[in-house]
């Protein structure tokens, strides 16, 4: 291979050469070692009409050479004619040098896949300049992009002020033109990381959210839409959680009442109850004896435990005035140490509770309440919210309330 020296006068610039954008900065740092050093790699030419010579590789260096005054630069003078040979030999030089920009290398791309003179396949491509067909098609996405975004598309992964890298663009790729531009032009003008510009994206993907909303969220800044795609994430998850929660509910909720079966004759179950914290009192009223009326029988509320509403089943009735206002046993023991002469009030006990009955019909509502906040807590990633836990704790505060109210007022 021949190296002569080429008068610059006879040499022209191929402008129709893949690599079109020279760094000023660079350029001259070129010169300046030209000037010091010589020029250390030849320029390759081609032959032309005239004794005439084009660049196939070298341009910056022949600019360097010509601003510094130079008449001649060492050149390797190619003999092939074949411009597709020629142009994959531009962009294969090109892609080993500093500075080549990846809206460069796509236009080159998309020019040997799509120019009449050209039509190579990605494939062909791909074997030619050893480059993966992957890496080809996200180049050629960056054209999808107008010109003044391309013009700020810069080699390399550093985020800087009012650039853009391959990486910032690509999740942007696949939205409509008008969100794409604008928000690849906010992502340069706020340095938003990739990530950032990910969750963005996928805000503007979301095929619920109208094309009127997101015009007007092109006017947030970045950090607006960041904070705008948190609150749609969280919205969303909640939604879910709700939606899962509600389908499962069936399956996780246990019986509503206690049977009132297995009760002996004369025994009546008809005012059976839940119990206002969720639990059932399954069983209640059952087994009682022949002389227990059970008419108004009802599971305990936060005021009797379960354990304590099921000891009417051994054949002894009730004795609320065996119990405190909270409804445990005033001196520590069970119901069992309530006399015989409490049988006399089984009446009164009955009475009193239907008359609780009656005056609280929210317990039902209560109860579906806490059903619903057991259902969302025992879900997987679910959020229970503080405000929902407070809202069934002022209920039941409220009903425990009314229920020693009740109690006080009693004739027992």
């Amino acid at each position: 291979m021949d190296i002569i020296e080429i008068p610059l006068s006879l040499i022209e610039e191929d402008k129709d050469q893949p690599r079109y954008q020279f760094d000023e900065e660079a350029l001259g740092e070129l010169m300046q070692s030209i000037e010091e050093l010589g020029l250390l790699s030849p320029i390759k030419v081609r032959t032309m009409e005239g004794g005439r010579y084009r660049i196939i590789y070298g341009n910056r260096r022949y600019k360097a050479t010509e601003m510094l005054g130079r008449k001649t630069i060492p050149c390797i003078v190619s003999t092939t004619s074949d411009e597709m040979e020629i142009y994959l030999e531009q962009i294969a030089e090109n892609l080993t040098r500093e500075g080549f920009s990846p809206i460069e290398e796509a236009i080159a791309f998309d020019k040997l896949m799509n120019d009449g003179r050209f039509r190579s396949s990605l494939k062909f491509l791909s074997a030619k300049l050893g480059k993966p067909e992957s890496y080809i098609k996200n180049k050629c996405e960056l054209l999808k992009f107008s010109k003044a975004v391309q013009k700020l598309i810069v080699s390399g992964t550093e985020i800087r002020k009012d650039k853009l890298t391959e990486d910032q663009l690509l999740p942007l790729k696949d939205l409509s033109m008008e969100h794409r531009d604008p928000l690849a032009l906010i992502a340069a003008r706020d340095e938003l990381p990739v990530s950032d510009v990910k969750k963005i994206a996928k805000l503007f993907k979301d095929k619920t959210i109208s094309d009127n909303t997101k015009e007007k969220l092109l006017l947030k800044t970045g950090s607006g839409l960041i904070e705008t795609w948190s609150v749609y994430e969280q919205n969303r998850k909640n939604k879910k959680a709700a939606e899962e929660a509600e389908a499962d509910e069936p399956n996780r909720k246990g019986p509503a009442t206690g049977s009132a079966s297995n009760a002996t004759s004369g025994a009546s179950a008809s005012g059976a109850a839940t119990a206002a914290t969720g639990a059932t009192a399954a069983g209640a009223a059952s087994n009682t004896t022949t002389e227990a009326s059970a008419s108004g029988a009802a599971t305990a509320s936060t005021g009797y435990t379960t354990s304590q509403a099921a000891s009417g089943a051994a054949g002894e009735p009730l004795n609320p005035s065996a119990f405190d206002g909270a409804g445990r046993a005033a001196d520590g023991s069970s119901s069992q140490a309530a006399g015989a002469g409490a049988a006399s009030k089984n009446v009164n006990v009955s009475d009193l509770l239907r008359k609780l009955q009656q005056e609280l019909p929210r317990q039902s509502e209560l109860s579906r309440s806490i059903a619903k906040l057991v259902v969302e807590s025992d879900g997987e990633g679910q959020v229970l919210f503080t405000h929902e836990v407070d809202a069934v704790v002022e209920q039941l505060e409220e009903q425990l309330a009314l229920w020693k109210s009740l109690r006080e007022k009693s004739p027992l």
